[in-house]
């Protein structure tokens, strides 16, 4: 599986978001600059976690960005599957029923064993992604990342 590059990024940006503190917000322009990542792609993405409603978007000369919700109540899939979508990444085309080898129809009235092998795996990633939120990964970081991250992201130079 392959997600698209902008995931790391978002997961990175809303991770940052979780330590600011409450009513503060950061910018794309400071996210960017604090990640040294394109303004305008970041932007874009970000907007997408806002669609998803992961998180909340001020307009104005001091707009910026914040969580939607307690970092508590966001996982990894619901930032993941606002970028990168949910569908999975395995399509079975059913080829078991063509060319020299193809099967009889009565071998293929249930779904082939590969695709149903896939499905299972995807639905296990998935799970995993469920299973972590922001709160979680804020509870990995060194007690004294908050203030640095506050410090260095809404700080401009």
């Amino acid at each position: 599986m392959k997600l698209p590059v902008s995931t790391e990024w978002v997961l990175h940006c809303a991770t940052s978001l979780a330590q600011l503190a409450p009513g503060e917000i950061a910018s794309a322009a400071q996210l960017a600059q604090y990640f040294d990542l394109p303004a305008p792609y970041l932007a874009k993405q970000l907007q997408l976690l806002v669609r998803a409603g992961v998180l909340a978007a001020t307009t104005g000369p001091r707009g910026g960005f914040r969580l939607a919700r307690p970092a508590s109540e966001i996982t990894l899939l619901q930032i993941v599957e606002a970028v990168g979508g949910a569908a999975s990444p395995y399509e079975c085309r059913e080829i078991r029923r063509q060319g020299r080898g193809a099967l009889p129809e009565e071998d293929c009235r249930h779904t082939c064993v590969l695709a149903r092998k896939m499905a299972d795996a995807h639905e296990a990633w998935r799970s995993s992604l469920a299973g972590v939120s922001l709160a979680d990964i804020l509870a990995t970081l060194p007690a004294t990342a908050p203030a640095r991250t506050r410090s260095r992201l809404l700080t401009q130079p």
